[in-house]
């Protein structure tokens, strides 16, 4: 019997390797490094119409968001939140100046999202989002959706300084 079962290995089909998380894919309880820090992922947003996630990332007591977005090429923005109002979607102007910054209005779009983990906005739904930059490339975007604004603003991240450390 041990001559029909070595037999029965050799034609046999392997399994296939588990294919690598790539950023795009990373979910609560995994671990990414950007720009040599290392990061929990807490909570995911994906936008399925426009291949985008935004990730919320905890490193200590520090929360940041990585935005992720697959074009051509995979494009990384990192955002930190900061306090700001507006009081209606319709409010959100063309330009704004912020800390010395003119931020110009760069893309304008709605979509609707899905959400996994810790995020500020608890479910999901239609989301408008606003993405600015400025003359020196520093980033503002603002997020709209069940009648709650969040503002961040950020700087883009080289694909290089990005890397998946531990998948789940």
């Amino acid at each position: 019997m041990n001559v029909w079962r070595r037999i029965g290995k050799l034609f046999a089909k392997t399994e296939p390797p588990a294919a690598e998380k790539s950023m795009l894919s990373l979910a609560p309880g995994d671990m990414c490094e950007v720009s040599l820090v290392t990061y929990a992922v807490q909570g995911r947003v994906h936008n399925a119409s426009r291949n985008a996630v935004v990730l919320t990332l905890q490193d200590g007591v520090k929360i940041s968001y990585l935005h992720i977005e697959e074009r051509e090429t995979l494009q990384y923005q990192l955002y930190r939140p900061i306090d700001g109002r507006l009081d209606t979607p319709d409010a959100v102007p063309v330009e704004i100046e912020l800390d010395g910054h003119l931020f110009h209005l760069e893309e304008q779009y709605i979509g609707a999202v899905t959400v996994t983990g810790r995020t500020p906005f608890m479910q999901g739904g239609e989301q408008h989002v606003w993405q600015f930059q400025s003359d020196d490339y520093a980033l503002l975007r603002v997020e709209w959706q069940n009648g709650r604004f969040m503002l961040y603003e950020g700087e883009k991240i080289i694909p290089a300084d990005v890397r998946v450390i531990r998948a789940s």
